[in-house]
């Protein structure tokens, strides 16, 4: 087909649309019927459809489905509150938000469901709606500091949930003063009120102290930031020690060489590895994991708890656990010689990573070694300088490191992508004051576990059959974040397929990331290329996982901190059992769903936690000049990642006041309207720390100069 311009693929997609108004394309089937074969043609397929988008032609879910809008006079959405007070709503047919005054706003707060009245467009203007019902309100409590000033006070947030500080009466401050962190439950906005009345829930402590800080960052999220006494007291009733009747009907690993392998600061030891020779070549893995549902029955006082939360959540400075202490750092904990409960996947395996058997079972276990990753990786880099009480290991951990590399480039030719980042950590002081930074990074040790993880989360997943099961999935990426992506790196001198099987996709986006290692852009591809990915997400219906590539996976090997891995125990249990019926597949996905979203939650608050830690960080270095990459791009500014911490700030367009900046969205940079200068992503800058302001997490940059 002749390859049509602008204005003729305008008319053609619109026609198209016009006579298959009930169907929702995909945009590769758009791409076939417009005979855009081509990158180039690809591209301003996108961009026009892109247009009709925000004509509101065309409606799309953002993950490349697209369909005619049919838009009525009122509809319902999701409300999104700006700063810059031009507010959103976004319809729930997935067209293009609409934007809303403040004095059409209603009082409605981030992430409410409302329902809006389309206003009238006047020509020339963008197009308005407003806010006519709050149907649902997103969240009721809020985090902030507050000011009291005699018979009343106000919690002035940072949220951008809200527009207005929440005005407290004096019998609803329960005590708090100026300057203490608070979280407020709103309990009514009156239609004539300025700001909503709110009663204080909990007093978390003073602004700064890093205890109150971290605690406000879990109130923020949602998610709980003690443990409930009652929860605690049941924990304590359970009773110690492994019964006569228990050991006999488990399998007894008590004699077989047996260690875990944690971070230094590890208390809760949920894996550990066993290996004996079986044959010459053939080893037996036992890949034990604690076994935590032998403890916590279904729907007794601790499960109800730990199904709500989810998961543990990682801060910066601290483990918020699923379990009550009592069974994450003691009961179910695989520690160094105690007889221990575990669920264990035994793999007879071979030194190229060749299953060539395996089984599931209940064991007992004695783990003779608790090793730190930093010990065992010296163990593998320098075999004869370990100590003497060390040297049986020697030989084990050099032998289950061959296996996991086998394993580890097995899965790379199967097609697995290779995101293999480094993460920001901090050291900090007594009271938690960060006083410096490292960049975690992958080894042979931390490898070693993660290899026999994915393989007894696979094998646990394949064992299962049609019945009802938890999966952890990952779907294919978004085909037109893929091309997006192919034009992004294109402009670097790299290529990537958007086209093909999974595994000619996979292995295209691996040879790039191989082949950006080490250079300058290597981050930004990084990041780039992971927003291209879906997010992985539990769910009883099984569509493979499209980042490890394979057809069968699940969460298995930490029951201790993730609810779906008990769900996962209990659900082997049940079909262990003959003639068992398959379980309530709708129960199951609700949990599936419940814990994808906590998941989520946990590491929005991880993440703010890390950001916090930068500023506060960088707040003790104001002034200083660092060399950086520049992260990410907007209309209002640069990110720099600073090269030598990982910490990240924003160069605010005002300044840069050498020109008149415009922000080029189809290449992802700004350019001088007069010198024609470009800040593009992966490109190296000096800047200053201008501010770091702790209450919005958020660093300021002034620009030093254009290269490092």
């Amino acid at each position: 087909m002749k390859r049509l311009t602008k204005k003729q693929l305008f008319i053609h997609l619109t026609s198209l649309f016009e006579k298959r108004a009930d169907e929702t394309l995909n945009v590769k089937e758009i791409f076939r019927i417009v005979g855009a074969n081509n990158h180039p043609a690809k591209m301003l397929t996108l961009d026009v459809l892109g247009d009709l988008v925000l004509d509101d032609s065309l409606t799309t879910d953002g993950r490349g489905n697209y369909r005619l809008a049919r838009r009525s006079q009122v509809m319902e959405g999701t409300f999104r509150r700006r700063q810059n007070g031009r507010n959103a709503f976004i319809p729930d047919d997935g067209g293009k938000s609409i934007l809303v005054c403040e004095r059409n706003a209603l009082h409605a707060m981030d992430g409410d469901r409302v329902r809006a009245t389309l206003l009238a467009r006047r020509y020339g203007h963008t197009r308005e709606a407003e806010v006519t019902d709050i149907l649902q309100r997103a969240k009721d409590t809020f985090v902030g500091t507050l000011q009291v000033e005699g018979s009343y006070g106000f919690l002035l947030t940072e949220s951008r949930a809200l527009a207005v500080d929440i005005f407290i009466p004096k019998k609803y401050l329960h005590g708090g003063r100026t300057g203490d962190k608070a979280v407020v439950k709103i309990v009514e906005w009156p239609q004539e009120a300025k700001s909503p009345t709110g009663r204080v829930l909990d007093i978390l402590g003073r602004k700064g102290d890093n205890d109150a800080e971290m605690h406000a960052i879990l109130a923020e999220f949602d998610l709980p930031y003690s443990y409930p006494e009652r929860v605690e007291q049941a924990a304590e009733q359970i009773p110690d020690g492994v019964t006569p009747a228990e050991l006999a009907r488990r399998e007894d690993f008590r004699d077989i060489l047996t260690c875990t392998i944690d971070p230094a600061d590890a208390k809760d030891f949920d894996d550990a590895l066993s290996l004996r020779e079986v044959g010459r070549g053939r080893y037996e893995v036992g890949i034990h994991i604690a076994d935590v549902t032998h403890y916590v029955h279904e729907g007794d006082t601790i499960d109800r708890e730990a199904r709500q939360r989810a998961t543990s959540v990682y801060l910066v400075d601290r483990t918020i656990p699923m379990l009550p202490e009592r069974l994450c750092n003691f009961l179910c904990s695989l520690r160094p010689d105690e007889e221990k409960l575990a669920h264990s996947v035994i793999v007879d395996i071979d030194l190229q990573g060749r299953v060539l058997g395996h089984r599931v079972r209940h064991t007992v276990i004695r783990s003779d070694r608790r090793f730190a990753y930093e010990e065992v990786q010296r163990i593998l880099e320098e075999p004869l300088s370990a100590t003497e009480t060390d040297r049986r290991f020697v030989q084990p951990l050099l032998t289950l490191s061959n296996i996991a590399k086998a394993l580890r480039e097995n899965r790379f030719k199967g097609g697995a992508i290779d995101f293999d980042r480094p993460e920001v950590r901090f050291v900090t002081d007594e009271k938690g004051h960060p006083v410096s930074t490292y960049l975690k990074r992958a080894t042979d040790a931390t490898r070693l576990v993660e290899e026999f993880m994915l393989l007894a989360n696979r094998i646990v997943a394949e064992s299962v059959g049609k019945r009802t099961f938890v999966y952890r999935i990952h779907d294919v990426p978004d085909p037109e974040k893929l091309e997006k992506l192919s034009a992004f790196v294109a402009r670097l001198g790299h290529r990537v397929r958007t086209e093909g099987s999974k595994k000619e996709v996979s292995r295209s986006l691996n040879r790039l990331l191989a082949d950006v290692h080490g250079t300058a852009e290597e981050k930004v591809v990084e990041n780039v290329a992971l927003r291209s990915m879906q997010k992985a997400r539990y769910s009883t219906k099984n569509i493979g996982h499209y980042g490890l590539m394979f057809d069968h996976y699940t969460h298995f090997t930490s029951p201790i901190r993730r609810y779906p891995d008990m769900m996962v125990h209990r659900l082997l249990d049940r079909y262990a059992t003959p003639g068992a019926r398959s379980a309530n597949a709708q129960a199951y996905e609700e949990r599936c769903e419940h814990s994808s979203a906590m998941e989520q939650l946990a590491e929005s608050a991880e993440r703010a936690s890390i950001k916090y830690k930068q500023v506060e960080f960088m707040a003790d270095r104001l002034g200083g000049e660092f060399v950086g990459t520049i992260t990410g791009i907007t209309e209002f500014g640069f990110y720099v990642e600073i090269d030598e911490n990982g910490c990240e700030g924003l160069v605010p367009l005002r300044y840069l006041e050498d020109d008149y900046y415009e922000f080029d969205e189809r290449n992802i940079q700004l350019v001088g309207r007069r010198q024609h200068h470009r800040y593009t992503l992966g490109q190296q800058v000096r800047v200053r720390v201008e501010r770091a302001n702790l209450e919005r997490r958020q660093l300021d940059f002034a620009l030093v100069s254009h290269k490092a």
